[in-house]
């Protein structure tokens, strides 16, 4: 499946007991980031369980444009030769991030104070994005930045020739923009500084710290205080990418949700940062378990158990823990439907600018599917009706957004009659093998 190609619409439909195990693909946060710090090292970084979908596929060709060797082995090994901190070349053509606002967000920091010059596009869901939230802090190193009205793709961006560093205070809750800024103080002399009021994802600064860059992280009275000393050699590390939480929800909500359904999925990332789903699924009374916890590569680790759970209660979700879930909300207002009560999410106007206005999105779909929705600018509210009495039968809209898509698909394993999108293809961006893994747990999903 691509984001770029024909449409492929796609229905689910009343799925019996899901049970197995879901390999879910790596974390792909944490894939852009290996390979973009590979690319920044001297020397051999080594990555496996690298996500190989296409979000991910197009920043490794990114990395190769910019000058750093990217290879995979017949073992889906992935090998990074590195060009070291400022060693980036200027590219000979232009950057097509595809369906990523992670890739070209990083990206863009990681060339910007550089004395090269790059431009970068999209996909018709991406060159819809903002940039400006990271290419205004990224102009305070000395880059410049053109693109079309709104600061939206395709953007060229000329990199700063004698970089100063900064002090930044992240003025949305955004791990991109932070990670941006700090890839751009890698190159530029002294401290950069950054400030985050709310805790994002800290993916960037656990791997830079493993990379051997100097970094420092306070609790203070203003907020998170991060501060980059810049200009380090980063030394190249042997990376095991942790299975994807973002993944992880689609079979873990599936199961939740399908009567009968036990499903193990192993080996996930629960990086307190990323794991605001799984703590808001217990608290809706699912039947989760986290076995055989651990920790690899600095990130926590376990396997987890869903089991299906008919008598989930509605809840409000702390706006605080935003952050820390937002990519799967779209998901759990799928959970919500079948849950009693409401579920009240808040604080979430981030949901309005990803790949598709998700709360639009999702409000729209829902109530075509017989559920009631209220939205505002920066919240909404799902009116649970309970397990077994949700009607579904619509067809979704699914605006280019994989997990719009993936959130539908899972609607309709549960609903009175099968639930369809209207163009399914974005899935590969992020989980390329959903559909052949979500089959082998006993899902009923059908092209066409």
């Amino acid at each position: 499946m691509s984001g770029h190609g024909t449409p492929i619409p796609m229905t689910s439909y009343r799925a019996g007991p899901l049970s197995g195990t879901a390999g879910v693909p790596g974390d792909k946060s944490i894939s852009h980031r290996a390979l973009i710090l590979g690319a920044l090292s001297v020397g051999e970084t080594v990555i496996t369980g690298l996500l190989e979908g296409d979000d991910v596929l197009d920043t490794a060709k990114a990395m190769r444009v910019f000058g750093a060797e990217v290879t995979r082995d017949a073992d889906s090994t992935w090998r990074v030769n590195g060009v070291g901190v400022g060693g980036f070349a200027e590219p000979d053509q232009v950057i097509d991030c595809g369906n990523s606002g992670t890739g070209v967000r990083l990206i863009m920091g990681a060339m910007a104070t550089s004395p090269i010059t790059a431009t970068f596009t999209g996909d018709a869901s991406l060159n819809k994005r903002p940039m400006a939230r990271v290419t205004d802090p990224l102009s305070l190193f000395g880059a410049r930045a053109v693109g079309r009205a709104g600061g939206r793709l395709p953007m060229t961006v000329v990199g700063a020739a004698d970089p100063v560093p900064v002090r930044y205070t992240v003025p949305v809750p955004s791990a991109q923009v932070k990670s941006s800024v700090l890839l751009a103080g890698l190159n530029a002399p002294g401290q950069t500084v950054v400030i985050e009021r709310e805790a994002t994802r800290d993916h960037t600064e656990r791997m830079l710290s493993g990379f051997g860059a100097e970094i420092v992280t306070e609790e203070t009275e203003e907020g998170r205080v991060i501060t980059l000393t810049g200009q380090p050699e980063l030394r190249p590390q042997t990376i095991v990418v942790p299975r994807d939480p973002s993944s992880a929800a689609f079979p873990v909500c599936a199961a939740i949700i399908t009567p009968g359904s036990d499903v193990l999925v192993p080996n996930i990332g629960l990086n307190p940062t990323r794991a605001g789903l799984f703590t808001t699924l217990r608290e809706m009374g699912a039947d989760l378990a986290y076995e055989n916890a651990r920790e690899e590569g600095g990130e926590p680790v376990a396997d987890l158990r869903a089991r299906f759970s008919p008598d989930l209660s509605g809840v409000e979700v702390p706006p605080e823990r935003a952050a820390s879930m937002i990519d799967e909300y779209p998901v759990l207002s799928v959970v919500a439907a079948f849950a009693t009560g409401r579920t009240v999410m808040r604080g979430v106007k981030e949901l309005r600018v990803k790949e598709s206005d998700r709360i639009a999105a999702m409000a729209a779909g829902l109530r075509a599917g017989g559920v009631a929705v209220e939205d505002g600018p920066d919240w909404w509210i799902v009116e649970g009706r309970g397990h077994g009495n949700v009607p579904g039968g619509q067809t979704c809209a699914s605006h280019l957004d994989h997990r719009i898509a993936m959130s539908f698909m899972v609607m309709g394993m549960a609903t009175q009659s099968p639930v369809s999108v209207d163009d399914a293809s974005p899935i590969a961006t992020s989980f390329p093998v959903f559909e052949p893994l979500m089959a082998a747990l006993g899902a009923d999903i059908r092209r066409g």
